[in-house]
């Protein structure tokens, strides 16, 4: 399968100037090394400054990019360096990437006794493999656990002590977690990826399967949860999970009425064992698929309390999602539509008919039930994949006037298509309701060029979204921006309060501002370097030398070269018992 086609402007937009001018920098300089694509997954390896280069995966489908991931420490806004420079090679240098086998078919080269070899080789290898084969040996053979509680597991075919081993294991690695200091302990993602094993069997159509693995998670978690709950481990997230996929696992499996009653007791006493609230689970036990209003909904008949009898609990928006997703798996669409329109599921409905291409019947359908912008973004989505573009835009255009927390994402989508449209003015619109939402350099850029003559009245409405935006994270794009207008003034007022660890951002604004207010430079780089200087911190002396050379700079700039020199001379007579200090004023020229 080919790579999605990734833009510049694309890249651009995904990380911030200062990872898009390293990550082209690494590029230039040939850092990214052993391309390599196995079918949806490409990764690469990019010399950074460790000794190790640094390892980017890339995972994609028809559709385009489904994620991105790098091993180096970045943890700002955007896309690190590394992705960049990978991505760089996607659409500059496309043919340097290497074509190589997928697992699959790396296995399927080999016979029965070369798997075993390979197997034995890599445990050798990796001795911790051992315990991961364990546990899928046990998924794909058939010993039963006789000694479970529960009767149903007579009739699945695997064994659930691998999980509960596992389960144990996560708790006791969580308590050494927290015994050794850690801020952050194992628990939540390791069980909730237990809990997607189970998950993962449902949606084979297993659900006996699930349903053991979720028995062993759940009773393990009850019986062992006081060793942790110590810590102050709690545990919301994971039982909301264990609701879902409980939920889903008992609407597939086909139960005896004697089994749910086993379901129920069990889940009763791991609710009082363990503080749960398991209240969606039973109420899918109860139900099922043969709860009256249920089977109403889904033969069409459809009134104002929709699939409930009773008065409708807080998890009946979980509930009908469940279903859902299960009908939709067994390509029962009517019923899904059935049922989504009931239950209030507008975006499912919506997309669901757009999917089927009842595209007209979508469009109609959302003049009058479309509420959010999410629900217009799922369904403007749905439509382009359709082939249905101008309707996409449409829908996509009336949703940015919904309320709605995807304004910046559908504000950018929007103006991508009415490009690939042709129309500017549309393109235009969308990309500043975005920008609204949160300014950007780059798409301060691409405005520039979609309004060509009306630029400057364009032009004095973004910089007003840009001195009244109070959101955080958005410093750089600000600098950026007023740095490229040459509003030193404006730029000053970013940076001159911002904390010193963003150094290399005022660097920036007092490089541009030395002409313009050396004043300032001097006064504020004074004050960063003197409180690095005057708590005495020497493995911070650096970064001190720093802010005075800006300082020097500023004082020389406008021609103050005896106030220079007496301030530097009153440093060096109050600090002169700091050797390192001084040390590195005599290395740095600050002499």
């Amino acid at each position: 399968m080919s790579i999605p086609q990734i833009s510049e402007f694309t890249i651009r937009r995904h990380a911030n100037a200062k990872s898009f001018q390293r990550g082209e920098a690494y590029y230039n300089a040939g850092a990214v090394n052993a391309v390599i694509q196995r079918g949806h997954l490409l990764q690469a390896d990019v010399v950074g400054t460790e000794a190790r280069p640094y390892h980017v995966n890339l995972n994609f489908d028809s559709s385009g990019l489904t994620s991105v991931k790098c091993t180096c420490a970045y943890d700002y806004e955007g896309w690190c360096k590394h992705i960049v420079a990978t991505m760089l090679v996607c659409a500059r240098n496309s043919e340097k990437i290497e074509q190589r086998p997928t697992l699959e078919e790396l296995l399927n080269r080999l016979d029965h006794i070369q798997t075993q070899r390979l197997l034995q080789e890599l445990v050798a290898e990796y001795p911790p493999l051992i315990e991961a084969i364990d546990r899928h040996v046990s998924w794909m053979t058939n010993p039963a656990d006789n000694q479970t509680t529960i009767k149903f597991v007579r009739r699945n075919t695997l064994d659930p002590a691998p999980f509960r081993r596992q389960v144990r294991q996560i708790l006791k690695d969580t308590v050494r977690y927290f015994e050794e200091g850690y801020e952050e302990d194992p628990i939540g993602e390791d069980l909730l990826s237990v809990v997607q094993t189970a998950v993962d069997f449902s949606e084979r159509g297993e659900g006996e399967n699930a349903i053991a693995i979720l028995e062993a998670i759940t009773s393990t978690c009850a019986e062992n949860w006081d060793d942790v709950a110590e810590y102050g481990a709690e545990n919301d997230e994971v039982v909301g999970e264990l609701n879902n996929a409980w939920c889903e696992a008992i609407l597939i499996a086909e139960l005896t009425p004697e089994e749910k009653v086993d379901i129920q007791i069990n889940l009763e006493a791991w609710q009082d064992e363990w503080n749960a609230d398991f209240g969606l689970v039973m109420e899918a036990l109860r139900q099922g698929w043969d709860y009256p209003p249920l089977i109403q909904v889904l033969q069409g008949n459809i009134t104002e309390r929709g699939a409930w009898e009773e008065d409708v609990p807080d998890y009946a928006d979980d509930l009908a999602l469940i279903r859902l997703k299960i009908l939709e798996r067994q390509e029962r669409y009517q019923e899904y539509l059935y049922l989504a329109e009931a239950e209030g599921q507008t975006q499912q409905y919506l997309t669901m008919l757009g999917r089927l291409g009842r595209v007209e019947e979508a469009i109609d359908a959302a003049q009058t039930q479309m509420n959010s912008m999410e629900e217009a973004f799922a369904l403007a989505k749905t439509l382009s994949v359709q082939g249905a573009l101008q309707q996409a835009l449409d829908i996509a255009q009336s949703g940015l006037n919904l309320p709605g927390n995807c304004q910046y994402e559908l504000g950018i989508w929007t103006s991508d298509l009415a490009i690939e449209l042709g129309n500017s003015e549309a393109a235009l619109l969308a990309i500043k309701a975005a920008f609204q939402m949160k300014p950007s350099f780059v798409d301060y850029q691409r405005m520039a060029e979609l309004a060509g003559e009306n630029w400057e009245s364009v032009k004095t409405d973004l910089l007003r979204i840009v001195r009244t935006y109070s959101g955080w994270g958005t410093e750089s794009a600000k600098v950026d921006i007023f740095l490229h207008e040459g509003l030193i003034d404006d730029a000053i007022a970013i940076t001159s309060e911002l904390s010193s660890e963003r150094s290399e951002l005022i660097h920036r604004v007092m490089d541009a501002a030395i002409t313009h207010n050396p004043g300032w430079v001097i006064a504020n780089a004074r004050r960063r370097a003197e409180k690095i200087m005057d708590a005495g911190k020497a493995e911070y002396y650096y970064y001190a030398v720093e802010w005075l050379k800006k300082a020097r700079n500023a004082y020389l700039e406008s021609g103050k070269k005896a106030d220079w020199l007496s301030y530097r001379e009153n440093l060096m007579q109050t600090h002169a018992r700091k050797r390192k200090l001084m040390g590195m004023f005599k290395e740095r020229g600050m002499e």
